[in-house]
């Protein structure tokens, strides 16, 4: 891995003017403090961190876990390998796992009996139901440790370098594990794959076997603009939510753990996103199509290629602050041609002290081939002499 540091307003890298005239302390971490151990409020566009806590450390998931399997069902919908109206069994495992029997967060599915895709996604989603998610997870895996292996492959996928799962539901698990910034990620992952489907998170109820049960997710109704998306409790990992909210014109994601009560996870999630939604405003980094930097390629039949973004950069950062922040792009290296034009070759990252706020998949501007023998040469040369840079 490859990367050039940029500090202060205006900077170079690689030879190319970047300038990124932020003016900030992203995390504004004297401004706001929570009761929760794990914390993480980002911003959906640009997946800028406007606060974090202990985001990547290890923490049990409990029914949070259940984003992940919910991804996943999603996907099957997508692609057209599951419909909403299929069937799926209720198997002895599902009911006595997950069931009224374990007493945990069920729909009170019957034995034996056969549910419909769309309700046992909404009993997932608004009852938290461990019936449900067992059910889905060996509809679609054909066993529940099958559809396991399923999820943390799409862990791997979509870059949760903290995360490991062991079952659907969340039930506590010694190996499972999980991180404020990973659930923040999935959601992120969730509301813009899948947005045919997500308004099932902001639904306010759920009836199935005559028992209607309320959505998990009390800021629904807080008049704070949250529309989703799941909460979790363990009597180990306490009370957790991820929260998002379109209030005042922007979405946010918050992930919030370890609290000592539904209480107190309402009050917490509650300050967390309205002080998100009311304290920052939004820096326009690139434009759609603006260079943001160059990398050299080895062998091309030009020394660099230029890097954009897909679509416009931009930022969120504290209003009224005046601290810069600095960046780096970072690639692994050497890049070797041919190079597609589009073809992500590198990121942006964006650093706050020693946070990490943003990375911004950076993506080659022009296609680049392979140079000739003399370049060829020439490359080969410099890589014996001083490596590559």
């Amino acid at each position: 891995m490859t990367a050039m540091f940029c500090r202060l307003s205006r900077f170079v890298c690689l030879g190319t003017a970047i300038w990124i005239a932020l003016l900030s302390n992203a995390f504004a971490q004297l401004e706001f403090d929570t009761k929760a151990k794990f914390a993480v409020l980002m911003d959906y566009q640009s997946g800028t961190v406007l606060y974090q806590k202990n985001a990547d450390e290890r923490m049990e998931p409990a029914s949070m876990a259940k984003l992940m399997t919910i991804a996943i069902a999603f996907e099957q919908l997508k692609r057209g390998q599951l419909r909403m109206d299929d069937e799926v069994f209720i198997s002895e495992k599902a009911w006595r796992e997950g069931g009224a029997a374990s007493g945990g967060s069920t729909m009170f599915a019957e034995l034996d009996s056969k549910v419909a895709v769309e309700d046992i996604i909404r009993s997932i989603i608004i009852q938290s139901g461990n019936d449900a998610s067992i059910a889905i997870a060996e509809a679609i895996g054909g066993t529940e440790l099958s559809f396991v292996r399923m999820m943390n492959e799409k862990a791997q996928d979509l870059g949760l370098e903290n995360s490991e799962f062991a079952n659907s539901t969340g039930l506590p698990d010694p190996t499972m594990y999980v991180s404020a910034r990973d659930l923040g990620n999935l959601a992120r992952y969730i509301i813009k794959n899948y947005p045919e489907y997500y308004p099932i998170f902001a639904e306010p109820d759920f009836e199935w076997n005559n028992i209607k049960q309320g959505n998990r997710n009390t800021l629904l109704d807080d008049g704070i603009g949250v529309d989703g998306l799941k909460t979790g409790h363990t009597e180990s990992a306490g009370y957790g939510i991820v929260a998002s909210t379109t209030e005042n014109g922007r979405r946010l994601i918050a992930v919030l753990h370890g609290m000592s009560s539904k209480k107190e996870r309402s009050e917490e999630a509650r300050k967390l996103v309205t002080w998100g939604s009311r304290n920052f405003e939004r820096f326009e980094a690139f434009d759609d199509g603006e260079l943001v930097g160059e990398i050299p390629v080895y062998g091309g039949e030009k020394p660099k290629v230029g890097l954009t973004g897909d679509g416009r950069i931009d930022l969120y950062v504290p209003k009224g602050s005046k601290r810069c922040l600095s960046a780096k792009i970072v690639y692994n290296g050497p890049l070797i041609p041919p190079i597609d034009q589009g073809q992500e070759v590198a990121s942006l990252q964006v650093w706050c002290d020693d946070n990490l706020i943003q990375s911004s998949p950076l993506y080659a501007a022009e296609t680049v081939e392979q140079g000739g023998l003399v370049r060829r040469a020439t490359d080969a040369l410099k890589e014996l002499a001083f490596g590559w840079l």
